[in-house]
């Protein structure tokens, strides 16, 4: 007859006092101030060039070079899982964005063993666990198996996307970006678009969602994290299948889409008068605006009354506007489905994967 050894669930408790004397390596970013270290979700429509972004991000940190056109990277050897396409097809779009000699830190693979995703990941992560190693995985829909024996579809998401999440979170400085699908609707909160259930989104440390019109070449990137600065940033992709952002700066590239939200739908003048409104988030007045744009009094009036009204700037006090005030909603996740899950490891049952060559 075995005896159970009792294990002390209070074990791993550390006292605040105890905590606040550690020292703990700096969080490292993969694109300064927009990707940090961890579990990076990148979730877009099919087909409007998320899969040209990762690797264009994958050759900017191999090669120690420049994100989006503009973001200094620190160089870093990357594992770019291609999971949807073959080598022919990779050759060709590294051609295209002006790679004549590849990085010699930028791996490609585009089929793992069956089973032996998280292996990979993890091979790769700690053989290069000194030098802040980049995976990138294209796409996670290839990593989700079907749900276990009475495992809810909430389950299996947080069960796959917390195991990558563990892989790397063994490694200081080491991160993942899993390239994912939206789904297809209209939601107010960007997060509701990232396709599958909330554990998705919720296991990761930061969630980017790419969103263009198909026939447009501008874009807009949305980012909530839980280390990054959230905020909305505009990107264009050229021809080259190149994505830059749109400045040279990421409070530029922010300006760009606060400044194109506010005066969406409406005419020359008032664009013009929002644009000024905006640029001076100290506040300007009704006579400030009319001198810079050479306006009549009263039609200034006019123009800031029903640019107020539609919300596109703020009167916080008589006689002054501004810029509206950008509110980011936060990730929330529903606490009954959280019982579903005990524990997530990154040594829990793997998923089979195979490349195609298409």
């Amino acid at each position: 007859m075995t005896t159970e050894v009792e294990v002390d669930p209070l074990r791993n408790m550390v006292s605040a006092q105890w905590l606040m004397r550690q020292d703990f390596p700096p969080l490292q970013y993969v694109v300064p101030g927009l990707i940090p270290e961890g579990l990076t979700l990148l979730a877009a429509a099919p087909k409007i060039g998320k899969s040209w972004m990762v690797l264009g991000l994958g050759i900017a940190c191999a090669s120690g070079g420049y994100a989006f056109g503009q973001l200094s990277v620190a160089r870093r050897p990357v594992l770019y899982l291609a999971l949807e396409d073959g080598q022919r097809r990779l050759k060709d779009r590294l051609t295209c964005l002006g790679v004549d000699e590849g990085p010699a830190d930028l791996h490609l693979l585009t089929m793992t063993d069956p089973g032996a995703m998280l292996t990979t990941i993890r091979a790769f992560v700690e053989s290069h666990a000194n030098e802040a190693p980049l995976v990138v995985l294209d796409t996670l829909g290839k990593a989700m198996p079907l749900a276990l024996p009475n495992e809810t579809t909430y389950a299996r998401d947080y069960r796959v996307t917390g195991a990558l999440k563990a892989v790397v979170d063994r490694v200081p400085g080491a991160s993942l970006i899993a390239v994912h699908h939206t789904r297809k609707l209209d939601a107010t909160d960007f997060l509701d678009a990232v396709s599958g259930t909330q554990g998705v989104a919720g296991a990761a440390d930061t969630v980017l969602v790419l969103s263009r019109n198909r026939e447009d070449s501008n874009a807009i990137l949305r980012v909530t994290s839980r280390d990054a600065r959230e905020g909305s940033y505009a990107l264009e992709i050229d021809d080259s299948g190149r994505w830059n952002l749109s400045g040279t700066t990421l409070e530029e590239a922010a300006e760009t889409v606060r400044t194109g939200a506010a005066t969406a739908g409406v005419g020359d003048r008032m664009v013009e008068l929002v644009s000024y409104v905006l640029s001076h988030p100290e506040g300007v007045r009704r006579a400030e605006v009319a001198a810079a744009l050479h306006m009549d009094d009263n039609a200034v009036g006019t123009y800031l009354r029903r640019a107020t009204d539609a919300g596109r700037i703020v009167n916080p006090k008589r006689g002054l506007y501004g810029p509206p005030v950008i509110s980011v909603t936060s990730v929330t996740l529903p606490l009954d489905d959280v019982t579903d899950i005990t524990h997530v490891t990154a040594t829990g049952p793997d998923v089979t994967v195979t490349g195609t060559d298409r």
